[in-house]
């Protein structure tokens, strides 16, 4: 490995979405990427235990061993100092923000076109000056504009927002049970606080205000 390279670590359950990372990034401004890969929180981070050296994460939030933000919020413990960027098909504002708060360097989208994706890299992977790369200036977080909804969301307790994080994340009833053990009675009696306190219909209407 070149002084130059970057070495990546790409946490997705999914082959072929993967394949399609590495394929766009495999290098960027003629610099080569190593990319080391993932399929669970628990291989991600040993990985990263047992790997000098490792610039950043790509994490997915829907993994087979965690749903939703806890999985960020897991590696984060584990491994504070990571820069951590999430890689998510859900584009949620109340995700999106929880993930920055909670300390992820960067919130990438799978719907992101090759194009952007490098560019959303490049500034993961070398912050402006460094290096002398000298790339487009690219967010790492999708804009939102400002939320009547997510000020409410802002008084909900930590429980409740555990919750709704993995709501957002399209997790059913018996997943969320699972994931935070909780029984499914109780699940549904915070899904139900959750409507309640948000003044929304349903789950579907709930999920429609944040996309």
């Amino acid at each position: 490995m070149t002084s130059s390279s970057r070495k990546v670590l790409l946490v997705d359950d999914h082959e072929l979405v993967r394949l399609g990372v590495k394929s766009s990034c495999s290098e960027l401004f003629s610099m080569p990427i190593e990319w080391l890969e993932a399929e669970t929180l628990q291989d991600a981070v040993r990985i990263y235990s047992q790997t000098p050296d490792i610039d950043a994460v790509l994490l997915d939030l829907n993994l087979a061993d965690c749903k939703g933000l806890q999985g960020l919020r897991s590696f984060l413990h584990s491994h504070p100092h990571a820069k951590v960027a999430v890689f998510s098909g859900t584009q949620d504002e109340f995700v999106v923000r929880q993930a920055r708060a909670m300390g992820a360097a960067g919130y990438i989208g799978k719907a992101a076109m090759a194009a952007q994706l490098r560019d959303t890299m490049v500034s993961l992977l070398w912050p402006s000056g460094a290096a002398g790369v000298r790339g487009p200036a690219v967010g790492l977080f999708p804009r939102m504009q400002p939320s009547a909804m997510y000020d409410r969301v802002a008084e909900l307790g930590p429980r409740h927002l555990e919750i709704l994080e993995l709501v957002l994340s399209g997790c059913t009833n018996q997943e969320i049970s699972k994931s935070t053990r909780l029984s499914l009675g109780t699940v549904k009696n915070y899904v139900s606080a959750l409507l309640l306190a948000l003044d929304v219909r349903s789950r579907a209407h709930l999920i429609t205000l944040f996309r």
